[in-house]
């Protein structure tokens, strides 16, 4: 067997551990679903669920009306049962039934953690969109809601279900970069909305205050629905919450690595003032675990540094270099030893409902297929998924670190085990985010 077959064979193998290679029957699994946040990635998450398992969705839940009779509309063409899905306005209102099996949150950043932590009380498992929390304490109380009550809970860090990642980190785990001292992680796209449009009213079909929520109520402005509320920083982490956490997560996963020693950041808005957009354009972060490193950088705007890989993580090791992305991998070893490159596998055959799902990321629905598997595996074992609810509250806790660090000017010092900075009071008052009445902020104390 020549090293690309033995590489193929050994990934498939550690592949099907990483989706759920347990005796599960998932033509069994007939749970009932729920969905809340009927947007772009709730409805891809969803219809992915659809593909590996004849679930039912009963319920889903958002506050555009239009969106959610679209939503509705559609499942009811995929799913087995041709029914269409109850509607509701209000998430309490429909985890109140306690007749989900599963509920997925797919909303904006700044309402995963009260809907998780009330479908976990419901009696749900649980599938949470990335990153868990706005705040650290949102996450702390996530983290305490799922063991408290015993839930089963997969983030969508979904590179962990990656079939070419999954390939790629085998080659880490087997030493063939040797020892790793440095791992460089960025995002290139031009992803910073750079708009400037002016306030105005909500459109009837959409309930503004309740999609602000907990968060600071501002002049309604178009920019923020559909999808665009990741340019202000009222509503997520900006890019370091949004794709540092992929990619953060992606090199923990792949080296094995629990919290970083330290974590400093820096950057602002040094290209594009004028656009509404709050979040920074240029930033950098490392998260220092003594005898390695992890950098992070992003630029809204100029050239990727390799335009293959405008948004992945490079991984160097005395032996070789890997990168590695959500379109592929490459490994070039040291010396004589011959490349390696793989792309991103696409079931077009398996899924042809691929091709034409609007708004799909085709790349990406494999990684999310596997995710699901591996959270219905989970389920019926009552085991930790691979992207477990605490390996998502230590990734999403390290970036809202390193966007507190450039915001305090000054490197931080994480206590894992009392959930606080070390050392430093004023930052710790900045790891619970105000919550605007009349919403309750969590607590891992009395979840």
């Amino acid at each position: 067997m020549n090293r690309r077959k033995f590489l193929q064979v050994s990934a498939a193998g550690l592949a099907m551990s990483a989706v759920g290679s347990y005796a599960v029957d998932f033509a069994d699994q007939k749970k009932r679903v729920g969905l809340i946040g009927c947007g772009w990635y709730g409805k891809a998450d969803l219809l992915r669920l659809i593909q590996v398992a004849p679930v039912e969705v009963v319920s889903l839940c958002d506050v555009d009306q239009h969106m959610l009779g679209e939503a509705a509309d559609l499942v009811a063409t995929r799913q087995l049962s041709k029914k269409k899905p109850r509607t509701y306005a209000d998430y309490r209102l429909m985890l109140k039934e306690k007749d989900l099996d599963v509920v997925l949150i797919g909303t904006p950043d700044h309402w995963h953690a009260l809907a998780m932590i009330e479908a976990a009380k419901s009696g749900a498992d649980i599938y949470c969109q990335k990153p868990i929390s706005v705040d650290v304490v949102e996450g702390q109380a996530m983290l305490a809601a799922a063991r408290k009550y015993k839930r089963v809970v997969q983030i969508g860090t979904q590179r962990r279900s990656t079939p070419h990642l999954i390939e790629a980190r085998k080659i880490i785990q087997e030493g063939q970069l040797g020892k790793i001292a440095l791992v460089e992680t960025y995002c290139y796209y031009h992803m910073r909305d750079g708009r400037n449009l002016p306030d105005g009213t909500a459109p009837d079909y959409f309930d503004y205050d309740m999609w602000t929520g907990p968060a600071p109520l501002r002049p309604y402005n178009r920019m923020v629905h559909p999808r665009s509320w990741r340019a202000f920083m009222e509503y997520g982490n900006g890019i370091v919450g949004d794709m540092c956490v992929h990619m953060f997560d992606m090199a923990r996963w792949m080296m094995d690595l629990g919290w970083p020693k330290t974590i400093s950041s820096s950057g602002g808005i040094l290209i594009d003032p004028r656009s509404k957009a709050n979040i920074t354009d240029t930033q950098s972060a490392t998260f220092d675990y003594g005898d390695l490193q992890v950098l992070w950088q992003h630029r809204s705007w100029g050239q990727a540094n390799d335009p293959k890989y405008p948004w992945g993580t490079t991984f160097y090791g005395e032996k070789g270099t890997l990168k590695a992305s959500v379109m592929g991998y490459d490994f070039i070893p040291n010396g004589s030893g011959k490349p390696i490159h793989k792309d991103v596998t696409y079931e077009f055959d398996q899924y042809p409902e691929d091709k034409t799902e609007k708004d799909l990321e085709t790349h990406v629905a494999p990684a999310i297929r596997g995710h699901m598997r591996d959270l219905l595996a989970n389920i019926a074992t009552r085991g930790k998924p691979v992207a477990d609810i605490e390996q998502g509250y230590i990734s999403t806790t390290s970036c809202i670190l390193a966007n507190l660090s450039a915001k305090l000017g000054r490197t931080l010092k994480w206590d894992a085990a009392k959930g606080e900075i070390a050392g430093d009071p004023e930052a710790n008052l900045l790891l619970r985010r105000p919550y605007r009445a009349p919403w309750v902020h969590p607590e891992a104390a009395t979840v």
